[in-house]
């Protein structure tokens, strides 16, 4: 047995900055961590599950004979029994066990806790010994307990799945759980009821983890695929004068509002809540001289001042309902010269018009982070804050973009089949069985391209099939036409080009035409639309009317109209959501599950 315990190989080597094992680094081994058995590590993670073993008593040594030093302590000890069985007689049985059980309370049962922790850093998680000699296992075993351990791994000690665990002999740190509050003590809580604890739910189940480290590893191979392909990467910012898309639904960015809004729940430099206040003082003082009756001139002065003050606290509310009712069309009525900026300023819905000026100087560029919508919907597809790939190819035309885009899932689908072997397979065990295939077929498999007036044709020609919106021509194809191209009639990631020009942002290249834009939205099974990308018009005075036609204000553009005047070139690019590629690569249904804190109309918690 101790020939076991040798360890066979070198030691672990510390995670960098952390100075403890990596759990991943002993678990995911071909042989399990077999191989490590007898090495003394530090692991640290987060209890996920515990159970606790009762150790049987010891039974005290024999008797061996000869003399002894004994304390007074175990004469009386050893007489115990005598002593009981003397005042069961004058006092009675129960009285005399209460009493001995206050003055000699039994000790604690000696027990081990078999904890089984995760640090996140992979799918499996390590059980981890500890005595209740070390740490009480009211302390160690609550669901969420963080828990640093130094021991020996060994052996399973029971019988299971694990062909390893931790015998640990200290323990450096244990962060305790509340358990009256922490919200996460249930098992296997449903998703939807995790959103409201965003900053717990990594800590919940495998599942959320592994989505985050999916993520984490689709990040990587964006950036990735980029630099290969020579890009730049350029930060665009999330503050912008210009409405990019033009369609109006953003967030505008102000200081105004807050000063305008404090005056009104100050009156005079007092505020509403202190007068408030105050009528309960001046009730008071009224019922004080109703008791007295002794100066009914005073009485009269306290009983018109409190009527005063009564209405003055309902007019000011009044005013402050009234103020706040007319709150969404204050802005127009600011004089935004005043603001921090100076003038009207949005968070950005896209980036690619600042993209364009760098690609008509640098050739290739991209960008990575978060964009902003304002819509007013209860979508399981948007939030308010998605992030973006977006990126501009100077001297490019729509093909190239095209292909571009599906060179670019294509890499990412086979990076993360190579890269997260162990998260895809628990994905595909405990959420969706058809996401391995899914990311094989788009890594290797075609992608069918039909032009918008082809796409409506085929939806128009579905007899069998009712829409809730009308497919005609002009018309924006929703989540259920793009549902029954790719899921039903092609079966396969679709391009779909040419769209209506009133669909379309205002610096999409107008097709000669006149009608269509040369745009393209590549569609995908399960999530619908993942990228949408155009061919950029260069044309000074074709850009100038879609500015006007769109209903925009031309100073907003006079910055991105000097890149036509100077220097033209065309350009074109795309704008790649995120966020509906993580659901894509996890099976999951509703976008909020697939980011760490989402921002959605009605919720922003943390």
């Amino acid at each position: 047995m101790a020939s076991e315990q040798t360890p066979v190989e070198a030691p672990l080597a510390l995670s960098k900055y952390s100075k403890r094992v990596i759990l991943k680094t002993i678990l995911d081994r071909p042989d399990g961590g077999v191989g490590l058995i007898g090495q003394r590590v530090v692991v640290g993670g987060w209890v996920k599950s515990s159970r606790e073993f009762r150790k049987e008593p010891v039974a005290p040594a024999p008797d061996v004979g000869g003399p002894k030093d004994v304390s007074c302590v175990e004469v009386l000890q050893s007489r115990l029994p005598f002593f009981k069985s003397i005042i069961k007689v004058f006092a009675g049985e129960y009285r005399i066990r209460e009493k001995l059980d206050t003055v000699l309370p039994k000790p604690p049962q000696p027990s081990i806790s078999i904890l089984q922790i995760s640090d996140g850093s992979g799918v499996s998680s390590l059980h981890v010994l500890v005595d209740s000699s070390l740490a009480p296992p009211s302390q160690v075993m609550p669901t969420g307990t963080c828990v640093l351990a130094e021991g020996i791994l060994q052996k399973p000690s029971l019988q299971g799945k694990e062909t390893i665990e931790l015998k640990a002999d200290k323990i450096l740190h244990i962060g305790t759980v509340d358990q009256d509050r922490y919200p996460l003590s249930k098992k296997r809580l449903p998703l939807e009821s995790l959103r409201d604890s965003a900053h717990f739910r990594p800590r919940t189940t495998t599942q959320v983890a592994s989505v985050m480290r999916i993520r984490s590893a689709l990040t990587q191979a964006t950036h990735t695929f980029f630099q290969q392909n020579g890009f730049l990467y350029v930060q665009v910012p999330v503050i912008t004068t210009t409405d990019c898309e033009g369609f109006g639904e953003n967030f505008q960015v102000t200081t105004l509002l807050g000063k305008d809004q404090s005056s009104v729940d100050d009156n005079g430099g007092v505020k509403l809540e202190t007068i408030k206040a105050s009528i309960k003082e001046k009730s008071k003082q009224v019922e004080e001289l109703k008791r007295s009756k002794s100066n009914k001139e005073a009485l009269a002065a306290a009983i018109q001042d409190l009527k005063k003050t009564t209405e003055l606290v309902s007019q000011l509310e009044a005013k402050q309902k009234e103020k706040s009712g007319k709150s969404h069309t204050q802005s127009n009525r600011l004089d935004f010269s005043q603001d921090f900026f100076s003038c009207k300023t949005y968070l950005t819905v896209s980036g690619r018009l600042h993209l364009e000026s760098y690609a008509s100087a640098l050739g290739k560029v991209y960008s990575f982070g978060p964009r902003f919508h304002a819509h007013k919907s209860d979508s399981k597809k948007l939030l308010a804050e998605m992030w973006m790939v977006e990126l501009e190819i100077a001297f490019s035309e729509l093909e190239d973009s095209m292909e571009c885009a599906t060179d670019f899932l294509r890499f990412i689908c086979k990076w993360i089949l190579e890269n997260c072997t162990e998260d895809l397979k628990f994905i595909s065990k405990r959420v969706d069985k058809l996401v391995l295939d899914r990311l094989q077929f788009i890594a290797t498999g075609p992608f069918e391209k039909i032009s918008y007036t082809q796409a409506v044709d085929v939806l128009k020609q579905a007899n069998e099939r009712k829409f809730q919106t009308k497919v005609e021509w002009g018309v924006s194809l929703n989540e259920e036409h793009e549902s029954y191209l790719t899921d039903e009639i092609y079966k396969k990631p679709l391009i779909i080009y040419d769209h209506p020009k009133q669909l379309k942002p205002f610096y999409v290249r107008l097709n000669a035409d006149g009608k269509t834009v040369a745009a393209f939205d590549v569609i995908v099974p399960k999530v619908g639309t993942l990228i949408r990308g155009s061919q950029n018009e260069e044309r000074y005075n074709t850009l100038n009317a879609r500015i006007k036609e769109s209903g925009l204000e031309k100073q907003q553009y006079e910055w991105y109209l000097d890149l036509h005047r100077h220097g033209a070139v065309n350009c074109s690019g795309f704008s790649f959501l995120f966020d509906p590629l993580v659901l894509y690569a996890t099976g999951l249904n509703d976008v909020r599950d697939a980011v760490p804190f989402p921002r959605s109309f009605g919720k922003a918690n943390n």
